[in-house]
């Protein structure tokens, strides 16, 4: 709870030390910020559908997170998936922060930000966690 709270203060500073309502006027109520939380390599890539549909991915794509709470390996793991492919997982080192906002229902939008043909698995894809507000 604490992360998010901070997190909001964190959005609400972000006006470049502008009036709110100032600000407010410039930015319509119906426009929505994004605030980066995170870029991480794929984990599980040789284990999931990645190396399956890897002609079909571009930089730029649209990924969906799946909260799995019940993951016997990770209590935090959170999936990736691209349409209905699961690509692989964030790594469990850098998913505890992105579990618990999902657990408290914040939306969260990734998407692909590199794509590497190379043999090591931990760098052919990377990609991008943003918190909307």
């Amino acid at each position: 709870m604490k992360t998010v709270k901070r997190l909001s203060q964190l959005l609400r500073s972000l006006g470049n030390g502008t009036n709110h309502r100032v600000y407010a006027r410039m930015h319509p109520a119906n426009t929505r910020r994004r605030l980066i939380l995170q870029e991480s390599a794929l984990a599980g890539y040789q284990y999931h559908r990645a190396a399956a549909i890897w002609p079909f991915l571009q930089v730029g794509e649209k990924l969906r997170l799946k909260r799995e709470p019940c993951n016997p390996h990770d209590p935090y793991a959170v999936a990736v998936w691209f349409r209905n492919e699961h690509l692989g997982y964030v790594p469990s080192r850098e998913n505890r922060t992105l579990a618990k906002l999902m657990d408290q229902g914040i939306p969260l939008e990734a998407s692909l930000t590199r794509l590497l043909d190379e043999s090591n698995p931990w760098r052919k894809i990377r990609f991008r966690v943003e918190m909307l507000s």
